[in-house]
């Protein structure tokens, strides 16, 4: 029995290991793609996309985080009690429920594609969101399937397709736009063709499921007949009840990109600016959605392995090792957002230059940039949050930042047009972080008292900013004519984040942020002599 649970324990661990690979992985693609995609379709080109890839963003958010997971508890209770009916019923119930919410998504955007593509003030836009209409069908068959599997403890196949929808995705990106640009169609038509790769990737995640639900044992096929102990309402409850709370607390980058969608290019045409003018100035302002995202794939990655870790630490009523993983993750989280944050800003224009091919927007940018330092702290106290059992709380607190970023759009864009809206994401972000924290700490007393650590991680963020500043007006002053090429700045943008990134992890170790002990349990840290080798000759705290 003994060796069974092992072996039980040790799947599921290998599990949750491949889904936070897939996980980064995918973060990564769906971030690193933009980049070659502005380059290939120009700012106005990447204005179209970005205002209709929010729609999708909330269907990768559902098929992927949330309903799979809500689909996967039920499963699993109903497995551990031997409940063979039930699991069929979920099986099936989940499925009709998905599917009538996905045609009446479906009906409503395609058939109003022209309505919301008014909204967005652009009716251009309203083949794109016809084609994003069509993956709210294939939404349900991706859900069940990695459910299926999830609540089997088999995370391979949802990992696999995770990766290879995403993959498929980008390729169809990046070539149909190439293509249709290529053979001279306009921006409208290649961003239209670029939004046809989730259409491909969908299919992709599905033909990887299925190759996997063909391999498995035909056992499944008695069972839809047996009596089930769960009733058909409970299920529908819990699936858009619970499913839902964590796709709005996964959704954060998404219905902030959302929310700009609707308001940001409207607002610039309203407010006198002609509209080419208005399409390319958002399309400068959505350089710093892959920035933003790249920025917090640490953090998304923290949050993926903190749940279960939070969760299984409160089942057998550990606080203190709840209290010492929510305090190592604040600090961790404090490091890795201020430092990206502060070092983005240090390097941005030689960055914008580098991947955006101009050095446009990059005041705009910065400001966005800040932002990573409050959607890290945001994730990972999230994580935390569902983790003790509150899922309910952080979704509300990210309806309520997307209420306020809003409103903040409508006050501020028509003065300062999309400096104003980088600073509506600002303070939207800071917002939704302090109240985290807050809600934390009245959930789990005695964490996040000892904050003398972060005047050690201002030290050591200025020291690196002077370093790198420094760094840089030294290449200028240097090479004054090859400074104003894209290689030059290519060169530049990459020096500067390797001595920068040297400089501030030294201050960190050496200002000892974090223990020895500490260190072992940071993935880096565990393998990394080299971290506890610059440790030597810090204290321990």
């Amino acid at each position: 029995m003994d060796v069974q649970s092992d072996e039980r324990s040790k799947r599921v661990w290998e599990g949750a290991f491949a889904l936070t690979l897939a996980g980064l992985i995918t973060k990564i693609l769906s971030a690193g793609y933009r980049i070659p995609y502005q380059n290939i379709a120009g700012d106005i080109g990447f204005y179209i996309y970005q205002q209709a890839y929010p729609i999708y963003g909330i269907v990768l958010v559902f098929s992927t985080y949330g309903f799979p997971v809500i689909i996967s508890k039920l499963l699993a209770e109903k497995l551990e009690q031997h409940d063979e009916g039930s699991v069929m019923k979920i099986l099936y119930i989940t499925l009709l429920t998905l599917l009538g919410m996905g045609i009446v998504i479906f009906s409503f955007l395609y058939w109003g594609a022209e309505m919301v593509a008014g909204w967005m003030g652009d009716k251009e836009l309203s083949p794109l969101i016809k084609v994003i209409s069509f993956s709210f069908l294939l939404l349900p068959f991706i859900s069940v399937f990695r459910g299926y599997f999830q609540g089997h403890k088999n995370m391979v196949p949802t990992a696999v397709s995770q990766v290879t929808e995403q993959l498929i995705r980008v390729v169809t990106i990046l070539f149909m736009s190439f293509i249709l640009l290529d053979y001279g169609y306009g921006v409208y038509e290649a961003g239209a063709g670029a939004i046809f790769g989730s259409i491909t990737g969908g299919f992709a995640a599905i033909s990887i499921l299925l190759f996997y639900l063909l391999k498995r044992k035909k056992s499944d096929q008695n069972r839809m007949f047996q009596k089930a102990s769960i009733k058909t309402m409970e299920i529908v409850k819990i699936l858009l009840t619970q499913g839902m709370t964590i796709c709005i607390s996964a959704l954060l980058l998404i219905l902030f990109q959302l929310v700009d969608s609707f308001t940001v290019y409207s607002l610039l045409v309203s407010g006198g600016m002609e509209e080419e003018a208005a399409k390319q100035v958002k399309g400068i302002y959505d350089r710093g959605q892959p920035l933003l995202q790249l920025g917090t794939v640490v953090a998304t990655s923290l949050a993926l392995s903190l749940v279960p870790l939070i969760a299984s630490a409160k089942a057998r009523n550990d606080i203190m090792f709840i209290q010492q993983k929510v305090d190592l993750t604040f600090r961790l989280s404090v490091v890795v957002g201020l430092g990206a944050s502060a070092g983005l800003a240090c390097v941005l224009e030689p960055t914008n230059i580098m991947l955006f091919r101009n050095d446009l927007g990059t005041n705009v940018l910065m400001i966005i940039g800040f932002s990573i330092l409050f959607t890290t702290l945001s994730q990972s106290i999230t994580a935390v949050l569902q983790g003790l059992g509150h899922p309910f709380i952080p979704a509300l607190v990210v309806m309520c930042g997307m209420l306020l970023k809003w409103i903040l759009n409508q006050f501020l864009i028509p003065r300062y047009e999309t400096l104003g809206a980088a600073i509506a994401t600002l303070v939207a972000f800071g917002m939704i972080t302090v109240l985290h924290i807050f809600i934390v700490k009245r959930k789990l007393p005695g964490v996040l008292e000892n904050w003398t650590f972060v005047y050690r991680v201002i030290i050591a963020t200025v020291a690196m900013g002077f370093i790198v500043l420094c760094y840089s007006w030294s290449l200028h002053h240097l090479f004054p004519i090859e400074a104003k090429t894209r290689i030059f700045a290519s060169f530049e943008a990459l020096s500067s984040v390797f001595i920068g990134g040297i400089v501030y992890l030294f201050f960190i170790l050496r200002g000892s942020v974090f223990s020895k002990d500490e260190l072992s349990e940071i993935p880096i840290g565990s393998k990394g002599t080299f971290l506890l080798r610059l440790l030597k000759g810090g204290k321990n705290v």
